[in-house]
């Protein structure tokens, strides 16, 4: 089974790697992979003491870091932006195998 390929307008191929994971425990929610994701795929989120996710907005908010979680990963268009300007290498990105069908 082959990967989603593409060719860019030169011809050139390209094969995009989609985001697969963020590691929470790298992760310092810094921001800047949610300013240059032009697809909505990220979002911040809490971390409370039970390590549950909760909304870092509420005014109850009983986090006690922040990490950027994937609330739209199938609008992943693949360019890696996100791991491009990611200081702390917290972000996975893999080929995704083409459906065949049929």
């Amino acid at each position: 089974m082959g990967f989603i390929a593409f060719t860019t307008r030169d011809g050139t191929p390209w094969t995009p790697k989609y985001l697969l994971s963020i590691n929470d425990k790298l992760c310092i929610a810094c921001g800047r992979c949610f300013k240059v994701c032009t697809q909505g795929v990220l979002k911040m989120m809490g971390v409370n003491e039970d390590g549950d996710l909760c909304d870092p907005l509420d005014d109850d908010d009983d986090s006690n870091r922040k990490i950027m979680t994937m609330e739209n990963a199938g609008a992943c268009i693949g360019c890696e932006s996100c791991a491009t300007v990611c200081g702390k290498k917290a972000l996975t990105h893999g080929e995704v195998p083409a459906l065949v069908p049929a």
